[in-house]
This record gives C-alpha cells, sequence and structure tokens, in this order.
C-alpha cells in the first residue's frame, strides 16, 4: 500500500492584529499597580461598599484606557501633567458625558492622587488647580402624601407577595431607608417592640431608625406571614439573626433590582405614574418630615446623610407649606 502524504493546515497569513475592545482595554489596564493599591485601601481601610470600589476602579480605568490609546502609560502615575488630564476631560466630554459624571470622575482621580501623596509616591497632584464643572442641583423628585397614601392603599391583598410589598413599601417612605439598606436587612436588625431598625449605610456606617406605628405593624405581619409561607419547605437557608427579612419566592434574600421591579409594579397597580423609585420614597420622607417642621439636623442624622450640605437639598418646600408659613408669619397676610 501506498501511503498518502499527509499535509499540515495551510497557516493564515499574518496581518495586523485585531485592536482589543475596549472592555479587554479596560480590564488590562485595570491591573495597574498603583490603582490595585488604592482599591486595595478603600476596600480595606476605608471599608467602602461594592458599589463605591466598582465606580472608582471604572473611573481610574478610563483614564488609564485613554493614556494606553495615547502610548502615554508609561507617565502614570508620577509623570502625568495637567495638559494630559484636561485632554482626558475634553474627550470624554466629546463623548457626550454630562457634567456630573465628569465631576464624578474628577472626584474620583483626587481621591487617588490625595492618597498616593500620602504614601509619598507622587509629591503633588496635577489635579490641583483643575476645577470640576459647575453643577445645578436639582430638586429631589418626590410623592406627595395623597400620592403615598394611593400606593400604600393600594396593595391590599392577602397572599404572602402582598404582605411583603405592603411591608417594604412602610419601610422605604416609613423610615427613609435606601434601597440596599432594606435589601441587607436581617432578622437581628429589627426590633418590633421598640419599632427600630439597625440600617447599615455607606462605609459600612449604623444608625437606628423609627419606623413608624404602620411600617411597624406591616413588617410584623410580614414576619409572621413568612414564617407560615417558607418555614418547613426546604426553602429558607438562613435561620437566626442573619436570616433576610425580604425574600424572594425561593426563600432567598431579595435584591435592590427586584425592589425597583415590584415597585413599578404597585406604581402600575396604583394609577399613578411610572418614574418613581425606591430612592423617591426616600425623597418623599425627608421632604415630608421637613414640611411638618423636623429640623434639618434630626433629619440628616435619620437619613445617615455625613454632611449637612447634602441634607440641605430637602429645604424646598412645597406651595401649600410655603402659603401655611406666610399665613402665619405676614401681617398682611
Amino acid at each position: 500500500m501506498v501511503k498518502q502524504a499527509t499535509t499540515s493546515p495551510a497557516r493564515a497569513p499574518k496581518g495586523p492584529r485585531p485592536s482589543r475592545s475596549p472592555s479587554a482595554s479596560r480590564n488590562a489596564c485595570a491591573s495597574n499597580q498603583y490603582v490595585d493599591l488604592f482599591i486595595a485601601h478603600l476596600r480595606d481601610e476605608r471599608n467602602c461598599s461594592a458599589h463605591t470600589i466598582k465606580a472608582y476602579a471604572e473611573d481610574l480605568g478610563s483614564l488609564l484606557e485613554f493614556l494606553e490609546k495615547r502610548d502615554a502609560l508609561d507617565r502614570f502615575p508620577k509623570q502625568l501633567d495637567r495638559l494630559m488630564l484636561r485632554a482626558f476631560l475634553a474627550e470624554l466630554n466629546a463623548q457626550g458625558l454630562s457634567k456630573r459624571s465628569l465631576a464624578r470622575r474628577l472626584s474620583a482621580l483626587r481621591s487617588f492622587y490625595k492618597f498616593l501623596a500620602r504614601r509619598k509616591i507622587v509629591e503633588r497632584s496635577p489635579l490641583d488647580g483643575l476645577r470640576s464643572p459647575k453643577l445645578g442641583r436639582p430638586l429631589p423628585k418626590f410623592l406627595n402624601e395623597n400620592d403615598i397614601s394611593r400606593l400604600l392603599d393600594s396593595v391590599s391583598g392577602d397572599s404572602w407577595m402582598d404582605v411583603r410589598d405592603r411591608a417594604i413599601l412602610e419601610l422605604l417612605y416609613g423610615a427613609g431607608v435606601r434601597v440596599s439598606e432594606l435589601a441587607g436587612l436581617n432578622d437581628g436588625d429589627v426590633d418590633l417592640n421598640r419599632g427600630l431598625i439597625r440600617a447599615r449605610g455607606k462605609g459600612k456606617k449604623e444608625r437606628l431608625l423609627p419606623m413608624g406605628r404602620q411600617a411597624t405593624a406591616a413588617v410584623r405581619e410580614w414576619i409572621l406571614h413568612r414564617t407560615r409561607v417558607f418555614v418547613g419547605k426546604g426553602k429558607s437557608a438562613e435561620k437566626g439573626p442573619n436570616r433576610p427579612v425580604f425574600v424572594n419566592r425561593f426563600g432567598t434574600r431579595l435584591n435592590v433590582r427586584s425592589v425597583r421591579r415590584l415597585l413599578d409594579k404597585r406604581l402600575t397597580l396604583a394609577g399613578l405614574p411610572l418614574g418613581a423609585s425606591p430612592h423617591t420614597l426616600r425623597h418623599s420622607y425627608a421632604t415630608h418630615l421637613l414640611d411638618r417642621g423636623a429640623d434639618l439636623r434630626s433629619v440628616q442624622e435619620l437619613l445617615g446623610h455625613a454632611s449637612l450640605t447634602t441634607t440641605q437639598i430637602y429645604t424646598h418646600l412645597t406651595p401649600s407649606r410655603l402659603k401655611e408659613i406666610y399665613e402665619k408669619a405676614h401681617p398682611k397676610a
């Protein structure tokens, strides 16, 4: 027999390498040792949330991607100058990035260079003298008291999901918690006897919050309902104080996205326009407290704001409240 000659497959002709996608480039850039050091500092020393850490990493990654395209990565971070940063900001502006997003990028870079300066890695920040874009301060959107009542009253069913959703909405409005704080609540964080919850806010800071009578009653009803529905059916993994307060149909912790979806559903059932978010209920909570005479410092503590300036966005007053103040205070009213 004559052996057939075997031929090796032809090699593809060499050509230019395909360019990396922006996400691949950003991932490669994000491995920079100084960025890694800063991210470790945010996580281990400042106890920043995973969301905050991700935002800082993406902001720094966008700068590194820009420098890579300009073959200027070797200048980062010690030899980076203000002109290069201006070019970076100009490119972001040309891409249509909003003023608020530009300000956030600059804030992340300033924090990064302050960290490097404290570690004696750089002598000074190239951002010194570089101004952030001026931002308007839009008033927070909120629901009036009638709309809140319509929303809460629309959840009137007896199913376990109705009972749960009513407790969630009552707590978002009655305690002013962030949606992430609500999703992170465990049984050990709830004191039904005193009507208090322990919320873990930004930077893992904890604060005690009053729930109010209606929210307390709704949460109590939900916990009793949850016990009847899930216990003994193999659905609830956690037991004791670390058990999540709010769960989905599988008995596992309800996430932030699910809370947003259920609010959209309840707004539709209440005949209210879509567009409100869980944070809108927090805005409504703060607005109604101030409208009814609460002082700004107390509202700051309740909201868990580090700065009073942040709380001052709620000092807008509704027309009815302005008219009431005018009629009480003006001699010609």
